[in-house]
């Protein structure tokens, strides 16, 4: 029988990430743990088991109106990037820490791309509205065939 436990399917999944990524001094890992109402990310150098650098929505600067929604994940991804590149860290390796990619854990690592980690890395283009797309391109419009009967 399957485990439904979430949260021991995430520490299953955690574990199974953590097996294949290994942050280093020259690329640290970017590691992200959400809970209900806050969002922390640490920049940690695994061969020595340091964390070079930490935010989180638990900080007065960081903490808004709440913290567990896309922008604070935004300002804390912002933030942890620029602590990590005055510490001199330019690239990292993200640890997504066993949650889906999207939501909070998406807006973290896209605003520190966006702040400057990773520069090399693609960042996420805006997406066009959905009517701005429908102008340019017409659709071809189908021709339904008649009903027949069933005579």
């Amino acid at each position: 029988m399957a485990n439904t436990n979430r949260a021991e399917v995430r520490s299953a999944i955690h574990e199974r990430i953590r097996r294949k990524v290994r942050g280093s001094s020259e690329r640290p890992r970017l590691a992200i743990y959400r809970s209900l109402n806050h969002i922390y990310a640490q920049v940690i150098d695994d061969r020595n088991g340091q964390t070079l650098v930490s935010a989180s929505t638990i900080e007065k600067d960081l903490r808004g109106n709440t913290g567990g929604n896309v922008d604070a994940a935004r300002r804390v991804g912002t933030t942890i990037a620029q602590r990590a590149l005055s510490k001199g860290i330019e690239q990292v390796v993200f640890d997504r820490g066993g949650y889906l990619y999207h939501g909070r854990v998406k807006a973290l690592t896209d605003a520190a791309r966006a702040a400057g980690l990773n520069k090399n890395e693609q960042v996420a283009a805006p997406e066009e509205p959905k009517e701005a797309a429908a102008e340019q391109e017409p659709k071809p419009e189908k021709k339904k065939a008649p009903k027949k009967s069933k005579e």
